[in-house]
């Protein structure tokens, strides 16, 4: 089971748009070097919604060969067509990725059912660690605990990234795991920086992380000590995150963190359409809330 601070890692792009390799791989050895516990490639904050396929797994071996087994890799590789998706998996299980990240169909609303049958399709045609993720704010469907009770009893299907924000309904999820996957296990990571602590505190077992593209080692140190039930480290640590938790998120991920990296030297300015640049009006709210953090930049 892989535990603690997983960073959601940006792609940086050239003005122009091209991914940038050579900041690419600066960004993967800083990662490492300061603690962080896996590297998600090709998430949301990836910018994966617009990089075409050839892309996208261009993108995962390149993270796959450059972390070279020092931490695990975890590849996004979900879509709203399962066909699609299987295709991303397969690749990114060819390549030596360590788990693939399946989020929720978008954009198609499929039923319960539908999620299950989707879900269920992908595990058995690829055989890898599979992390279901669940992030209705952009998906609009939304995976209820009941299906992934559902899903959790397939035997790859051994985890999942919770971006609901609900705490009371993650407790009423991993209350009820253990009675259906039995000595199997299933980790819940959640997806929300600013409820991360709260989730770990009540069982979760890490974080998929934005802030961490800033904090990488501050993230691990706050995720660790919180897995360990150090509260009061945990706690500390977390508090002095939250403008970060909070102001990443001014405008749609990954506008802010890609702003604040390339303010901190570590990345160009490139961001693709339909995303654009982070707003004169919101850059005093982020430097702010670096500065509070303790970014240095």
């Amino acid at each position: 089971m892989i535990q603690g601070s997983l960073v959601a890692l940006v792609t940086p792009m050239t003005p122009e748009g091209a991914v940038d390799w050579d900041a690419y791989e600066r960004l993967i050895e800083w990662h490492i070097a300061s603690g962080t516990d896996g590297i998600v490639t090709m998430g949301t904050t990836g910018e994966s919604p617009t990089l075409d396929i050839a892309e996208h797994n261009e993108v995962v071996a390149f993270t796959v060969k450059k972390v070279a087994g020092r931490v695990p890799v975890i590849a996004g590789t979900g879509g709203n067509s399962t066909a699609e998706a299987i295709e991303l998996t397969q690749h990114a299980r060819d390549v030596g990725a360590d788990v693939s990240l399946q989020v929720v169909p978008y954009y198609n609303k499929p039923t319960q059912e539908g999620l299950y049958q989707h879900f269920k399709a992908i595990a058995e045609a690829v055989n890898m660690p599979m992390w279901l993720y669940n992030v209705p704010g952009r998906t609009v469907a939304d995976l209820k605990n009941e299906t992934v009770l559902r899903l959790a009893q397939i035997p790859n299907i051994v985890g999942l990234k919770d971006a609901t924000g609900d705490i009371a309904r993650a407790i009423d999820l991993l209350r009820r795991l253990p009675e259906v996957v039995g000595d199997k296990e299933f980790a819940v990571y959640s997806g929300n920086d600013d409820s991360a602590l709260a989730l770990m505190l009540v069982g979760g077992t890490g974080v998929i992380s934005v802030t961490a593209n800033l904090m990488p080692r501050e993230m691990h140190e706050m995720a660790s000590a919180a897995v360990a039930g150090n509260v009061a480290v945990a706690r500390a640590i977390n508090n002095r995150l939250m403008p970060l938790h909070q102001k990443l998120f001014c405008e749609p991920n990954p506008v802010a963190p890609k702003w604040a990296l390339y303010r901190m030297g570590r990345i160009g300015s490139g961001i693709r359409l339909p995303l654009t640049p982070l707003s004169e009006a919101n850059r005093p709210v982020v430097e702010k809330a670096m500065r509070e953090a303790g970014v240095e930049f």
